[in-house]
Parts: C-alpha cells; structure tokens; sequence
C-alpha cells in the first residue's frame, strides 16, 4: 500500500492505494477516512486497484484554513480531481452513507470518470415523503450537540435512523493500525455532526441529470437495514430513476460488519460490469 497527498482548493488531500487491476475509488461515510475501508480491501486487492481518501478537514487531509461546513459539491470535486490525478479512463466508484450522497453528486456533474458507481445507503432524508419530519429529527441532533454534546446527539441519531449501526469493535479486538483508525475517528465525528451532518442528509441528487446515466448506477440497500431510515432513500432514489434496488450483506455499517461477504457481493457487480463492458467493445 502507498500513502500520498494531493492538493486540491483549500485542502491537502491525503489518499492510500493498494492492489492491482482496475481502478475502484472508496468514498467514506460521514467521518470516516481512508482506513475504513482496510477490511474490503483486504478481499478485493488481488483483482482491483483500492483506493480510498480521508475527506477535507478529517483525519489526515488538511484544511488551509479553519474547519467550516462541509459542502457535498466540494467532496465531490475533491473525489473528480483524486480521479483524475490516478487515472485518465473511468473508474468504478463505490460509497458508502456519506460516500454514496458524494457519489451521487460526482456521477451527475462528472459522468465521463465514472464507469460505474455503487452508492450505499446515501442519506439523502431530502428525497423522502416525511423529509421535514426528518429534517426535524437532525435538528434536534444538531441542537443535542450544542447542548449536551457529540455523546448525547450521536445517541439520539442512532435512535432517529432505527439503530441499523452494528456495534463498533472493542479497542482490544482491532489490529494497531486499525485503533489509530478509531482515534481518528473519535475526533471525527465531533466535526460530522457539526460541519456535515444537516448540509449532507439535506442533498437531494440532480435527478435530471442522472436520469441518462441509470446503466452507470447501482442503487444499494443493507439487507439488514430494511424497515429503517438509511434504508428509505436509496429506495426512494432507485423509484425515482426506475432502477432496482440492490441488496447487500449486513445493515449500514455493513462494509465493516460484513466485510468478506460485502466484498464478494460488491466484486460480482463490478466484474459484471467489467464483462458487459468488454462484450460491448468486441
């Protein structure tokens, strides 16, 4: 695995890569960074080129100046400059909660670098029947932040979404590499539910623009997630568009919980793609 940095308006951009073979680009769910997505790596590394990224402001990637709202337009184009500096042909792209509304946006303002993407369980509430009733229910966590701090808001979130987060591992059942993860992240989330939570879960896709690009697009759901928040909007988003939702091994958090089996299902759709791709230039 290599380590680098890029540096993109207003941020230095840390990024790792390892493997071989076509390009896929991670794109973490709200604080998370390049690490998390050490246990599908360790699956897809002998068949596909892993790269993943620290957003802006978190863990390694350095803001110019003072921490400020996440925007989902900024990520994006932060993940479109890290495209284009690894790669001149199209890349697979895969994102998770967070990651996927990043996702979404990148394939509807820059479709030529992606061949494919799989956007998991984006919280994308904005699209939803009950939107303001959820917008309500992020307020209230944003004001338990402010209030009573990220403990407080982080549990009342969790409650909000229908508890579809496995738990985290024990500091004692990680490897070193992967409890200087969980450092991070502790640090992280702090600044989500600051700077991120209320911009992201409010982003509504450009479904104009996407509309054209469905054959592009994998709409993706935990199969354990049904029933819940995280749910609903990647279903939501797939009827809107008229694609099938597809399901995955575990709940949200599943690239984590059900990494090997999350892995496997993720590697079928992107070899798939790679064979549909190679019959259509023949």
């Amino acid at each position: 695995m290599r380590s680098e940095t890029l540096r993109v308006p207003g941020a230095t951009l840390y990024y790792e890569v390892r493997g071989s073979g076509p390009l896929v680009l991670f794109l973490p769910g709200g604080g998370g960074d390049a690490a998390s997505v050490d246990p599908i790596a360790e699956v897809l590394e002998d068949r596909f080129t892993v790269a993943s990224l620290d957003p802006r402001g978190y863990s390694r990637s350095v803001l110019d100046g003072p921490q400020q709202t996440q925007r989902v337009e900024v990520q994006s184009d932060d993940a479109f400059r890290l495209l284009s500096h690894l790669t001149d042909q199209p890349a697979f792209v895969v994102g998770g909660s967070a990651g996927a509304v990043v996702g979404l946006d990148l394939l509807a303002r820059h479709p030529e670098r992606v061949a494919l993407l799989v956007a998991h369980e984006p919280p994308c509430f904005g699209v939803l029947p009950d939107a303001a009733e959820q917008r309500a229910m992020v307020e209230e966590v944003y004001t338990l932040f402010r209030t009573d701090g990220p403990a407080a808001a982080g549990a009342r979130f969790l409650a909000g979404i229908g508890n579809a987060m496995k738990p985290s591992p024990m500091p004692d059942e990680v490897s070193p590499r992967a409890a200087e993860m969980w450092a991070r992240l502790a640090a992280n989330g702090p600044l989500m539910l600051e700077h991120e939570l209320r911009e992201f879960t409010s982003y509504v896709p450009d479904f104009t623009a996407l509309a054209p690009l469905t054959d592009r697009l994998v709409m993706a759901a935990g199969r354990e997630t049904r029933g819940c928040l995280p749910y609903r909007p990647a279903a939501e988003i797939a009827r809107k568009l008229g694609i099938e939702l597809t399901e995955f091994p575990g709940a949200h958090n599943g690239m984590r919980t059900e990494a090997p089996e999350f892995a496997g299902r993720l590697a079928d759709i992107l070899t798939a793609h790679l064979r549909v791709e190679g019959a259509g230039r023949c």
